[in-house]
């Protein structure tokens, strides 16, 4: 039987929110919390990565160019992020999807080049509702990692982090159900699997979509979630560290 010594981790994404007042309050707070059994990861908007100081959680960007520099106005190179001290970055978020036409190819372009200057994806896949009403789920999850298989190979996955977010449950207040994450959780491990059983085992998988502290526990608890990727209560410091303290195995 295979052993399961997959680290949790929670990260926090901002979106296109946040200020200093919140970065202090951040630091402040968990500077004094004991969250050494998961890795916490802040994922800011790009100007205030450097308004951090020493913390005892990880820093990501909230995404990369697909290309390594040049005349592409607006866009962040990876070794920007390497340069801002990120350890890790989001990439292939359904709102870059979806507002950005990123297609399957292209994030995992970004994860390859992500992965060749050491900053760890946390590679977003998820469904809207109209998918999964229509029974197309897995085959659509499928599809999202089969395109960063081709691209980089499963060995990649061992320094890959998989978080799944519902498309209709982020941000809406509607949560899938721990039976419904663990379902998908345990899907995309199988999925993997095929490729390799025990990198399957070890990829570390999180659950996205309107995770809060009463909530988070019992995501937590089941088999195949190791954590959260945390939008709208990652903006409310105290809901943040209560999400953290939840992910003890």
């Amino acid at each position: 039987m295979q052993t399961n010594n997959r680290r949790p981790i929670v990260a926090g994404n901002w979106k296109m929110n946040g200020n200093l007042a919140l970065i202090k309050q951040v630091e402040e707070l968990f500077s004094d919390a004991d969250i050494s059994h998961v890795d916490v990861v802040v994922c800011p908007p790009f100007p205030y990565l450097g308004g951090f100081n020493d913390s005892n959680f990880a820093l990501g960007g909230q995404n990369i160019s697909h290309y390594e520099s040049g005349a592409h106005t607006g866009e962040t190179a990876v070794s920007m992020l390497k340069e801002m001290n990120c350890q890790y970055v989001i990439l292939g978020h359904s709102e870059r999807r979806a507002d950005n036409n990123e297609s399957n190819e292209l994030v995992a372009d970004k994860v390859e080049l992500a992965l060749a200057h050491k900053l760890i994806p946390l590679f977003c896949i998820g469904e809207p509702e109209d998918i999964r009403e229509s029974g197309q789920l897995f085959d659509f999850i499928a599809a999202q990692i089969d395109a960063v298989i081709n691209k980089v190979g499963i060995a990649a996955f061992n320094d890959i982090v998989i978080a799944y977010e519902p498309i209709w449950a982020i941000g809406t207040g509607k949560t899938a159900s721990p039976e419904q994450a663990q379902e998908v959780h345990a899907f995309i491990r199988q999925h993997l699997a095929k490729q390799d059983s025990n990198i399957a085992n070890q990829c570390v998988i999180l659950y996205g979509g309107s995770v809060k502290g009463s909530n988070a526990v019992e995501l937590f608890s089941q088999p195949d979630v190791d954590g959260g990727l945390i939008g709208g209560a990652s903006l409310n410091p105290e809901d943040f560290l209560s999400i953290c303290l939840a992910a003890k195995r």
